[in-house]
């Protein structure tokens, strides 16, 4: 059983993922979010849910505390919630981050909006941790796989097939 937490969990692309994961057997899931209330997915299942901030570090380092792999889509200070969510894994000694970023990150010039985003991506990629950075392009419902090469030199797949198999991706940046 792999215990997953996905931080930032009443956000969009969070929904889809959850819908997916209390669907398998295999995986115990943490909601961590700010607030239960915003939670749109309507099955849970057996998930855990946490009302916290991830600016906090002492409750991120508690929601954290015996997870295996931690799945964080968030929006708002990414620098400083990258930084936090890098330290309180190292300290509660889990490995495995899955980092939702976009598209563009490493273009240059880089585009101001992009900023947060890369920073964040830099906190995960000098980290030590076994990360997976996702920069998705867009989000559609149409139900099409589409890989393009990056210039990390990695494959860029639809992120609803990542998600379906959060446990299977190791070292990579999308």
């Amino acid at each position: 059983m792999k215990k997953v937490i996905i931080l930032g969990a009443s956000g969009n692309i969070a929904k889809h993922v959850i819908d997916i994961l209390v669907k398998k057997d295999d995986v115990d899931l943490t909601l961590f979010l700010r607030n239960k209330n915003r939670l749109s997915n309507k099955n849970i299942g057996n998930s855990n849910i946490i009302e916290g901030n991830v600016l906090n570090l002492s409750q991120l380092k508690e929601a954290i505390k015996g997870q295996e792999i931690v799945y964080a889509n968030l929006a708002g200070d990414l620098e400083a919630m990258a930084k936090n969510i890098a330290e309180a894994m190292k300290e509660e000694d889990v490995k495995k981050i899955i980092f939702i970023s976009s598209i563009g990150i490493y273009d240059t010039p880089l585009r101001s909006v992009l900023i947060p985003y890369r920073k964040a991506a830099d906190v995960f990629e000098n980290s030590g941790l076994d990360y997976t950075i996702l920069r998705p392009t867009w989000f559609t419902n149409v139900d099409e796989v589409d890989y393009e090469t990056t210039k990390k030199r990695r494959t860029r797949k639809r992120f609803c097939d990542l998600a379906k198999k959060p446990c299977n991706f190791y070292h990579r940046n999308y």
